[in-house]
């Protein structure tokens, strides 16, 4: 059985985002995690969060997904907050990392290669108002052919800095000038079933 952490990083602005999407797409990955008889567990950033309780959930955790909106090419500042507490606690408390890997008595270990939570996966599911054709293509202006994955580097760099595998990311593009609700629901149900 694998047991699954889903972090909703939504924050409301009024106006803009209202967060319904994101709560749809969570409901989605629990619906899809408890067909499949995995144990679950969810925490909403935005009701408030106990630090320890989060570092004892990634520890039991083997797949963390995150559900997050795309404010200005990250996810909500509550997440950052979010991961610089939980992340040094469980760096402090010895059970996210031993260091960042190199030992002067073997320089040939590389940075980003003490992490402790091997054998555990991350995913990150996101709401975009960039169309699909903004990646990927090295003629757009923006991203200048990066992928969502590429785009979204720093945020997957501190699970994989503890030894968690990175899975490849989903997202729902163009939500306020052309969205498809019904058809990124059926779109994540088979990403995460070819994932889990």
């Amino acid at each position: 059985m694998k047991n699954v952490l889903l972090i909703n990083a939504h924050q409301l602005y009024e106006g803009i985002s209202p967060g319904g999407l994101n709560k749809t797409m969570a409901g989605v990955v629990r619906e899809v995690v408890e067909t499949r008889g995995f144990a679950f567990q969810q925490t909403d950033i935005e009701k408030g969060y106990t630090i320890d309780a989060e570092v004892q959930k990634h520890l039991w955790a083997d797949l963390i997904v995150l559900q997050s909106p795309v404010y200005w090419f990250g996810s909500p500042w509550i997440y950052k907050k979010y991961v610089d507490e939980v992340f040094t606690a469980g760096m402090l408390q010895g059970s996210f990392i031993t260091g960042d890997g190199r030992t002067r008595e073997d320089p040939s270990r590389q940075y980003g290669s003490g992490g402790l939570l091997q054998g555990r996966q991350y995913m990150v599911s996101l709401t975009w108002n960039a169309p699909r054709d903004a990646f990927g293509d090295p003629h757009q202006t923006l991203f200048g052919g990066k992928s969502v994955d590429d785009v979204f580097a720093a945020n997957t760099a501190n699970y994989k800095f503890c030894g968690v595998e990175v899975l490849p990311s989903f997202s729902c593009h163009d939500i306020f000038k052309a969205p498809d609700v019904q058809g990124d629901i059926d779109r994540l149900r088979r990403h995460l079933a070819e994932l889990i």
